[in-house]
């Protein structure tokens, strides 16, 4: 076994590694950017190297550096985790050719499988349901669309070096597989260095489906039950399940099967993942292989019990695998939400900068630790005070909830999200919220186009209806009561002018246009010793009881003798005197005023916020890497007007009226801030 390895990425997969490294006494050495200099990985980490500035092409995607970093550092193998290099066959090669273990596939499986030309025509090989598509790399867009009619719309454009979305598009007529073959090659150049792209039918009302698998040196593989990853946004994975409520028995067996002897033809070993796209029949055909551990990995981990980096490692050290087929378990049901860095509320945009509160539920299962099942856990490779940088991808943490069954799995991760405080930059926390409690998704009832139908016009705060907002405007009522109990203990108040609590209240919510609703509340009782109260909101009395200490957003209780996880702050930037209620995806902000100071609110005039229509902004933190107007130019609605990059995504910003430009406020090569003027209209 080896005593010390290298991981060859950052943010939680490495950190991920790190702590299966630590459990089997192995000591580990990270890599890191100059962006990274204090990021999480490295101080755990027994040792680090920086290879490099914040850029990716110029630190993590840079082989020699990293082989440089292993022998600087005596470390005897290398695990890539996903993404970077993982999957670049050429840089297993170079690190066999090292004399460094790659814990990982060989070189010569990753090739095959790595490009996705190739892997099609060897898994048609193999006996593997394929899909209809040509299967050559395409040089201009004008063959792109040639093609795409003789296959018939709609259509996939993939980059055949693709993966996590990146160098992707579906194109439903001409226009969009003119543009999409445009954007997919650049993507794929700036993402992985390789801009070939190919084409293939795009199956409607489809289920993503992919089975795990793992092979050693002797020539065994398993698989390891199923996944189900149809929920997704712009082709990216939202949230990933195990087992999938959707395929039988005998199609989980059959996928198995045909995972395994694809496996088998490239004399496969290490972790491996065969994605399939499967029809509403269950008739099921090849996607990709993924030559590398997925980033929804824990929840195979949760029904097997199996570590899988545990397993990889091992492999890679000529270990045999250490069960057979019919000992792989299949025990509960398992759940991961992806928390990334992106406003849900203005078309999932990436948000970037400092994490000013991180604090993620509280963990009953932990990551390398396959004894402790039925909880929660949390895989993360940032902390509270860090940076979100905009170079890399935008995932902040994998939440991972284990139950006995599918509405055991959804009701631990309703509440694990509600507890979950991340301040600094927005999170898709709220649009998880949601899908989890459609009625589509509880019942198991969606596709791949699930968030495209219900959610096609975008997302907002009136898609995440609560079931009680009394119960909201009860919470902050309560927490105000305490704090106002706090400051009528302050010793040395004036004599006569002393505060005084009253029983009565109304709660006043703030809508985004100074619109809101107005909630009456009394307050029979309450115990400040106890921290129990009851607030009557209408007709409905709530008896809440929270030990939650003052400044603490995350609140835990009861009410009405049933627990509760909820989110409550008093004060926020835009709203110094609001308390925020964040409950089941929905934020609601409340002033709990006086009987009186409710009628004078009322009498406030409303100061609307400057009229911005006439500019082009940017929506979010990144990198101007075109404009494509000037002043003088007549543009119309619709029409490019300039493209911004970050997260390694390409962003296109488009007129959203006719009219003329008057003034270019900012220049190719900028970097702009949020609702930063890029483009003034006359």
């Amino acid at each position: 076994m080896f005593t010390k390895i290298l991981i060859a990425n950052r943010g939680e997969i490495a950190c991920r590694v790190i702590l299966t490294a630590r459990k089997m006494g192995i000591k580990t050495v990270a890599v890191f950017s100059e962006a990274d200099r204090d990021a999480r990985h490295v101080a755990l980490a027994d040792e680090s190297v920086l290879i490099g500035p914040a850029p990716s092409r110029e630190s993590y995607l840079l082989a020699d550096k990293i082989i440089a970093a292993c022998k600087q550092t005596g470390a005897q193998a290398i695990h890539p985790g996903y993404g970077f290099l993982s999957e670049n066959a050429e840089f297993a090669k170079r690190v066999e050719e090292e004399g460094i273990v790659f814990i990982g596939p060989k070189h010569y499986s990753i090739a095959a499988m790595g490009d996705k030309i190739e892997s099609k025509k060897l898994a048609d090989l193999a006996g593997v349901n394929c899909i209809p598509g040509v299967n050559d790399a395409i040089d201009t867009p004008e063959q792109a669309v040639e093609i795409a009619k003789g296959i018939g719309y709609p259509v996939m454009i993939k980059a055949s070096a693709g993966g996590g979305g990146k160098g992707l598009r579906v194109a439903f007529n001409d226009k969009e597989a003119f543009e999409g073959f445009t954007s997919c090659k650049n993507e794929a150049r700036n993402s992985f260095g390789d801009d070939r792209v190919f084409i293939e039918k795009f199956v409607e009302e489809p289920r993503h489906i992919e089975i795990q698998l793992i092979g050693d040196s002797q020539g065994n593989v398993v698989y390891l039950n199923e996944r189900e990853c149809s929920i997704q946004r712009r082709h990216q994975k939202v949230i990933e399940e195990a087992p999938s409520p959707f395929i039988s028995d005998a199609t989980r067996q059959a996928m198995g099967e045909q995972a395994v002897a694809l496996a088998k033809a490239v004399k496969y070993q290490s972790a491996g993942t065969v994605e399939f796209v499967v029809g509403k029949d269950q008739s099921f055909y090849f996607l990709e292989m993924n030559t590398r551990l997925q980033v929804e990995h824990p929840v195979t981990e949760c029904i097997t019990g199996l570590d899988l980096v545990e397993l990889m490692i091992r492999v890679a050290a000529g270990e045999a695998l250490p069960l057979t087929q019919a000992e792989v378990k299949r025990d509960g049901w398992a759940m991961e939400c992806r928390i990334n860095a992106e406003d849900p509320f203005r078309g999932f945009l990436p948000s970037t900068g400092r994490l000013v509160k991180f604090q993620p539920p509280q963990e009953s299962m932990f990551a390398s630790d396959v004894t402790k099942w039925q909880g929660v856990r949390v895989d993360t490779g940032v902390q509270e005070g860090g940076e979100i940088p905009m170079f890399y991808d935008s995932m902040i943490a994998k939440l991972i909830v284990h139950g006995k069954d599918r509405l055991e799995a959804i009701a631990k991760m309703r509440e694990a999200l509600n507890g979950f405080v991340i301040r600094g930059v927005s999170s898709n926390i709220p649009f998880q919220a949601a899908l989890l409690a459609h009625p589509k998704f509880v019942a198991g009832d969606f596709n791949t186009g699930f968030i495209a139908e219900n959610y096609g016009k975008g997302f907002r705060a009136e898609d995440v209806p609560h079931s009680n907002v009394e119960f909201l405007v009860a919470l902050a009522v309560f927490v105000n009561r305490r704090y106002l109990n706090r400051a009528a203990s302050i010793t040395g108040q004036m004599e006569g002018h002393e505060l005084r609590t009253g029983a009565d209240f109304v709660a006043v919510t703030l809508g985004e246009n100074g619109n809101g609703q107005s909630y009456k509340a009394h307050i029979p009782e309450f115990n400040d010793r106890t921290r129990t109260g009851t607030i009557q909101v209408g007709n409905n009395s709530y008896r809440i009881h929270s030990e939650t200490k003052f400044g603490h957003v995350r609140m835990v209780g009861t009410c009405n003798d049933k627990p509760f996880v909820a989110q409550v702050e008093r004060g926020t930037a835009k709203k110094p005197l609001a308390i925020r209620v964040i409950h089941n995806g929905t934020q609601v902000d409340m002033m709990v005023l006086l009987p009186y100071a409710a009628q004078l609110h009322a009498l406030m005039p409303y100061k609307a916020p400057p009229d911005m229509s006439r500019y082009v902004l940017s929506p979010m933190p990144g990198l101007l890497v075109d404009v494509a107007v000037q002043p003088g130019q007549k543009v119309v609605a619709g029409e490019r007007v300039a493209v911004i990059e970050a997260m390694k995504m390409e962003n296109v910003l488009f007129a959203t009226a006719d009219g003329v430009v008057g003034k270019v406020l900012a220049l190719k090569g900028d970097s702009l801030a949020v609702d930063q003027p890029i483009v003034e209209f006359a």
